[in-house]
């Protein structure tokens, strides 16, 4: 409900409509990649960017991209140059403020003091496991990893080396585990992708941007059927 600004005339934040037209954009272009040279598992659609920029969602995008991040200057000052971003320059204005990046903040492990979380009361507080149970995630067993990695050395050579690994910590369904053979050495990424809950946290904020979520085969994901 916020501020009561109404009179900046503030774009209101819905996107269903923007949501439905990109993926019939998307749709429009898979159909073209089909009909026109056969489409192969895992391929990229070359022209869905170009497509979506020749629509009306591009250019309605295009006149509120100053609006969220003029936000991290604080309520007031947001609101200010949400209302000249809006009102005086209608959405043309000669700049374009940069968004925050989650990957780009995080510190080094060394820079940093280790944080020992208590354990889960079962009242205020609960395990992943639990949380993961309830969102009634299911993937079927044999299907591909959804969750791609670019290089299967960064997690542990940049990853783990520098920043303790923070997938570990970040993901909230437990689905990356650092694991080693018996004495402690060795140790390896291991991706519980059947746990997945599709939060893309890790496509975000993976601070080597090596994670790569992609839709999983046969649509399966978490069901929230009281939602």
């Amino acid at each position: 409900m916020g501020c009561g600004a109404g009179f900046l005339n503030v774009p209101k934040i819905k996107g269903t409509h923007t949501a439905m037209k990109s993926g019939m954009t998307a749709a429009e272009a898979v159909e073209n990649a089909f009909r026109t040279s056969g489409l192969k598992p895992g391929a990229e659609i070359g022209d869905y960017k170009t497509r979506l920029e020749k629509t009306w969602l591009w250019d309605e995008l295009h006149k509120v991209r100053n609006i969220r991040p003029g936000f991290r200057a604080g309520l007031m000052l947001g609101l200010i140059n949400a209302g000249i971003d809006t009102i005086l320059f209608r959405g043309k204005a000669p700049w374009t403020l940069r968004n925050h990046h989650d990957h780009e903040t995080l510190q080094l492990a060394a820079h940093c003091q280790k944080i020992d979380y208590p354990k889960p009361d079962g009242v205020v507080s609960f395990d992943k496991p639990s949380s993961v149970f309830l969102s009634n995630t299911n993937h079927e067993e044999n299907q591909p990893v959804h969750l791609k990695l670019n290089n299967s050395s960064v997690p542990v050579n940049f990853n783990l080396r520098l920043y303790d690994a923070p997938e570990q910590r970040f993901c909230p369904a437990g689905v990356y585990e650092i694991i080693a053979d018996e004495e402690g050495e060795n140790p390896q990424l291991q991706i519980n992708a059947q746990n997945c809950v599709h939060c893309k946290t890790c496509d975000i904020k993976d601070t080597s941007q090596n994670i790569n979520w992609v839709v999983p085969e046969g649509g399966g994901g978490p069901n929230y059927p009281n939602m």
